[in-house]
């Protein structure tokens, strides 16, 4: 069995991590380090895990073959500096800290960008992953099959929306449930922080790559998914662009080419990301759609746990949607 520790339990990707663990085949939950809520039962923080028997800790443990940092975006780097781990305790860290190349390597230790959907053998080889962030795994994962062939010609542009998850447990302004309540309101209007690993996604796979992406996030007014629609100039025809898409995805096992228009309840609670491909004039749109909190963070960080193994890549990842 897999041993694995969690550091920052309280938050909402621990949470799902927990959820999938605990009924992970080849996987055991060891410790869920957690100050803030140390001795207290993780069900009194995640209620819905109220038949687990276990508590939060404030001491870490070197007995364990993988650990998930749950930390909030520029605290892993902390934690790394205080806490020594083994040289053979792989870590998957889910914060932004590590996933640009000139972050990638600290206290010794590299990280290897988590998507698996670009870089699964270098995954299998790997000792730390730098998970994806949520918006970036749903538009890269539109956007690969084109670079891969050299076919982003043009600017591209995005509009996302992401449920109130996306914006952490801790409430703020606009997560509170009066303000988000038939709502809607865009936020760090193209100049979202996850622009910068879409970029080094795409230019690893067309290095000259020298277009704009024009991000525009929003805030929806449900508690999870995100919702994004792509479009660039594209040449071929709509059957040329799902010919390549499909050949692309052939060997994913969570990634899916479908045929009718999509919306996010085919997603959520899955660790799938169903991309959909139209043609409009010289435009091809694709819209993308993924659980933010699964195949957008916590499932996909159990993916790549799962490649580092050298286990079945869905192997605790099983749920299915809740359509209705």
């Amino acid at each position: 069995m897999i041993r694995v520790g969690i550091i920052g339990g309280a938050g909402y990707t621990a949470g799902e991590l927990i959820r999938l663990l605990v009924h992970h085949p080849e996987a055991t939950l060891t410790y869920v380090y957690s100050t803030s809520n140390a001795g207290n039962s993780i069900g009194t923080v995640h209620q819905d895990l109220a038949m687990l028997d276990m508590t939060f800790t404030d001491t870490i443990s070197d007995e364990v073959d993988v650990v998930f940092f749950c930390l909030g975006h520029g605290h892993s780097a902390m934690f790394l500096k205080e806490y020594t781990f083994s040289s053979k305790t792989k870590i998957i860290d889910l914060s932004n800290e590590f996933r640009l190349k000139g972050t990638a390597f600290f206290e010794g230790r590299d990280f290897v960008y988590g998507l698996p959907e670009l870089n699964k053998a270098t995954i299998q080889n790997a000792q730390n992953i730098a998970n994806p962030g949520c918006f970036a795994t749903a538009i890269q994962l539109a956007l690969l099959p084109l670079a891969a062939q050299g076919f982003l010609i043009d600017d591209i542009h995005v509009h996302g929306i992401t449920g109130a998850t996306g914006a952490g447990r801790s409430p703020s302004e606009t997560t509170h449930f009066a303000w988000r309540n038939t709502n809607v309101s865009h936020y760090k209007a193209f100049n979202h922080q996850h622009l910068d690993e879409i970029y080094q996604s795409i230019k690893q796979l067309q290095s000259g790559f020298d277009k704009e992406v024009y991000f525009l996030p929003h805030r929806g007014n449900f508690s999870k998914g995100i919702f994004t629609t792509i479009y660039t100039h594209y040449e071929g025809t709509i059957e040329d662009a799902i010919a390549l898409y499909k050949s692309y995805y052939k060997d994913a096992v969570f990634t899916k080419v479908v045929s009718q228009p999509l919306h996010l309840k085919q997603v959520i609670n899955t660790n799938f990301c169903f991309l959909h491909l139209e043609k409009h004039g010289n435009k091809l749109l694709i819209t993308s759609v993924v659980d933010n909190l699964i195949k957008g963070a916590s499932g996909q960080a159990i993916e790549n746990m799962n490649l580092l193994f050298g286990i079945g890549q869905n192997a605790g990842l099983t749920l299915k949607a809740n359509y209705f």
